[in-house]
């Protein structure tokens, strides 16, 4: 068996917010057009592994609930839809080029952990959303994982 992984997804909340998910429960996580996010879900997702659920374009952003990867990877039904903002033309069912895996609801946090102060927290300071990655899906060490779920949890 392999170790659990930890992840943090990025979403617009105009677009897919942390209250949609909770009203959802379960949603497949479509839209993802990096190579490297790609890659990230497609050969490093596992079912059961906890994301931090993060707030984008929006003042202030920040990490505001947890879910959890619902799913094992698998193609990306909008890259094949000509109707979709995410068809890809160049995407096939024999080679889909594109995937993504289900997320799940956890829970909203008490309060968002804004990108600010996990910017100031020197525990902190390694990861890729502080170093600036655009990534809309990207690792997050246990430790970083659970200093932002205390950070959420504290007054």
């Amino acid at each position: 068996m392999t170790e659990r992984q930890y992840w943090l997804v990025k979403s617009e909340p105009e677009s897919y917010s942390i209250d949609h998910l909770r009203k959802d429960g379960r949603t497949a996580w479509t839209g993802v057009r990096n190579y490297q996010a790609r890659n990230l879900m497609r050969d490093r997702m596992r079912r059961g592994d906890p994301v931090l659920f993060y707030h984008s374009s929006t003042e202030p952003p920040g990490v505001v609930g947890l879910a959890r990867v619902a799913s094992a990877a698998y193609p990306d039904p909008t890259a094949l839809d000509p109707k979709s903002d995410y068809y890809d033309e160049k995407a096939t069912a024999e080679d889909p080029r594109w995937f993504l895996v289900d997320i799940e609801f956890v829970e909203r946090f008490p309060r968002m952990v804004t990108l600010a102060e996990i910017r100031e927290d020197a525990a902190l300071a390694e990861m890729p959303l502080v170093n600036r990655s655009r990534l809309s899906v990207q690792p997050v060490e246990r430790a970083e994982f659970e200093r932002i779920r205390r950070m959420a949890n504290s007054a």
